[in-house]
């Protein structure tokens, strides 16, 4: 007998908003109604297990099936059927949550692997259909029943006519909604939604022997690490992220305790060293896919790797589409981060070599980590690595045992001051000055990415009174110098302040080692780095103050005080253009300058 009745719900106004906004996306329908369905195996397979069914040797598994000609899209599972009176419940009366009652009532059995709320996510299905019908057939062998609703608040219930046990979903599909009965798409997003869910899912199904699911029921993270080999690794990361560049290296999850937590963290190589790409971190609950880069589990930094996280214990709301707030899950955040660190540290300690050879990746990844992260820098501080002048890598214990170039401690009012690590920005821009290092034997590391300049700033905040950075060019080491200060000569003095007549200019007089390098440009480290960042905020113009260090040891320099005033201002400018070609790129006007130089210098050479 067929029977009709209003949808019980709390107000009127509830199946509007359960259509159109509980869900963040509109294909999130069909990862609900395919979860339903894997409910349905998972507690008719509970049942088995129990002695309360009898499995019948069929497979279990989802079909999906598209008509275009009668605009439909249908998803059939074998798994425990409802009864009138439970559709009724779990259908109707929206406030019933058929999940929660099968546990309720098998709790001292076990309940793992019931991941949905029948009721709300069927709901789902009103995002894009005009109306829905639900043929069903429960394991208790009852008579079957046909259920159809437009969404609107009512509905009609009768006996029909279905052979076998389960749930049969039609969903006929909104004339505005076209997309979801293309087959393709359909096939898109079960792959989306679907990979992982624990049963065989098809569409199309034949049924001739050759039909292929389009997921795959054991993911890879799901197994024993001791049971997945090296190429496992890379054809799992290879199909999950359409990558056909191999990861370097990653880092397996899997606990059972105090939460559950399995999934892969793959170290990707990086495709651009001048910035942080995203990657994509994929979290599932219990292999059903909730969402990409998921702040809240997933730490920010981590988002640069690419990986499938899977949590059952993760608090969800009823679309599965947010975390509620829970000191859980915290606890996952955190553990998520310390395996992390504990694969870079085996790696650092048992595989120096390979984790050499992957640092120009992942330094990038692991700076920005410490940044945004305190913790992950207190376990990672001690492997963080740093390429020297000669192309080798040094660890941070290395750096300090030679930071001071064989300077010795300066001391200050009786206090230790902090040791200098001089760095290079650019090998190509600062060649002069790496040569004048290099030829005193002096070291220094380089730093040419452009998170360089926020993590020395962040190495010095939490190392206050240890280490100071300070760029190639900023200062003169006292090693470049010959011992004894610089006779003054205010004759020399005098000659360069008035011919160069630049306010943004201090001349300075030293003896340097190097007598070839008549004079070098440097300014003060913390005035550019203030600039700098000022120039990024569009508060500063890039000029600051420089210093040109001229050499008193240069052949040249000791003969300009016997030139004639004409050959001294051109001598003393071209010293100065030199010397700023060795500190950066010259501007418009600076370069017409320096060439027009060069070329009376030819004029004089051929006549």
């Amino acid at each position: 007998m067929k029977r009709e009745g209003n949808i019980k719900i709390s107000s009127e106004n509830m199946m509007p908003i359960i259509k159109k906004w509980l869900y963040s996306d509109k294909d999130i329908f069909l990862r609900e109604i395919v979860a339903n369905g894997i409910d349905a195996i998972t507690k008719f397979k509970k049942l088995v297990d129990m002695g309360e069914a009898c499995d019948d040797g069929a497979e279990y598994c989802v079909k999906i099936s598209v008509d275009k000609k009668n605009k439909t899209l249908t998803v059939e599972d074998n798994g425990i059927g409802m009864t009138d009176e439970e559709v009724e419940n779990y259908i109707t009366q929206i406030a019933f949550s058929g999940a929660s009652d099968f546990l309720s009532k098998y709790e001292k059995a076990g309940g793992d692997g019931i991941i949905g709320h029948f009721g709300l996510g069927f709901y789902s299905a009103y995002m894009v259909s005009d109306y829905v019908e639900i043929y069903t057939k429960s394991f208790k062998n009852t008579p079957a029943v046909r259920w159809e609703s437009d969404g609107n608040a009512s509905y009609s219930i009768e006996e029909t006519e279905k052979e076998s046990r389960g749930t049969k979903i039609v969903m006929h599909i909104a004339a505005s909604e076209k997309e979801f009965i293309d087959e393709n798409n359909i096939k898109n997003l079960v792959r989306k939604y679907c990979s992982f869910m624990p049963y065989n899912i098809y569409v199309s199904f034949k049924g001739d022997g050759k039909d292929e699911p389009l997921n795959s029921t054991v993911p890879l993270y799901a197994k024993n690490p001791k049971d997945c080999t090296e190429e496992d690794y890379k054809n799992f990361y290879r199909d999950t992220f359409m990558d056909y560049n191999e990861p370097m290296f990653w880092v397996h999850l899997n606990m059972d305790y105090p939460f559950n937590l399995k999934g892969i963290l793959y170290f990707p190589k990086v495709k651009n060293k001048v910035e942080l790409e995203r990657g994509k971190v994929k979290l599932y609950c219990n292999q059903v896919f909730i969402a990409d880069n998921i702040k809240e589990v997933i730490p920010e930094f981590l988002m640069l790797l690419n990986g499938v996280i899977d949590c059952p214990d993760i608090p969800l709301n009823v679309s599965r589409s947010f975390l509620q707030n829970d000191s859980q899950v915290q606890k996952i955040s955190k553990h998520i981060t310390k395996k992390v660190a504990d694969k870079l540290i085996s790696l650092f300690k048992n595989d120096r070599e390979k984790y050499e050879k992957c640092w120009e990746d992942t330094a990038n990844f692991i700076k920005f980590g410490c940044i945004k992260q305190n913790d992950f820098y207190d376990k990672v501080k001690d492997i963080i690595i740093y390429k020297n002048l000669d192309d080798k890598f040094v660890d941070f214990s290395e750096l300090l045992k030679d930071s001071n170039n064989g300077e010795g401690d300066d001391k200050k009012d009786g206090k230790t001051e902090p040791e200098t690590i001089y760095y290079v920005s650019d090998r190509l821009q600062q060649a002069q000055y790496i040569k004048m290092f290099k030829e005193q034997g002096l070291d220094a590391i380089l730093c040419d990415n452009f998170i360089d300049p926020h993590f020395l700033s962040f190495l010095e905040y939490h190392k206050p009174n240890e280490i100071k950075f300070v760029r190639i060019d900023a200062d003169v080491a006292g090693a470049l110098k010959t011992d004894g200060e610089a006779a003054e000569d205010s004759v020399l003095s005098d000659l360069f302040k008035n011919t160069l007549k630049n306010d943004k200019l201090t001349v300075k007089f030293e003896n340097l080692k190097n007598s070839n390098v008549p004079a070098i440009i440097i300014t003060d480290e913390y005035m550019r780095r203030y600039s700098e960042m000022g120039q990024i905020y569009g508060m500063s113009d890039g000029l600051i103050a420089q210093t040109m260090i001229v050499n008193l040891s240069n052949p040249i320099i000791n003969k300009i005080k016997e030139l004639n005033e004409e050959k001294q201002k051109f001598v003393i400018n071209y010293v100065y253009s030199l010397a700023l070609l060795s500190f950066k790129k010259l501007e418009a006007d600076e370069l017409d300058k320096f060439v027009n130089y060069n070329l009376l210098l030819l004029d004089d050479y051929i006549n």
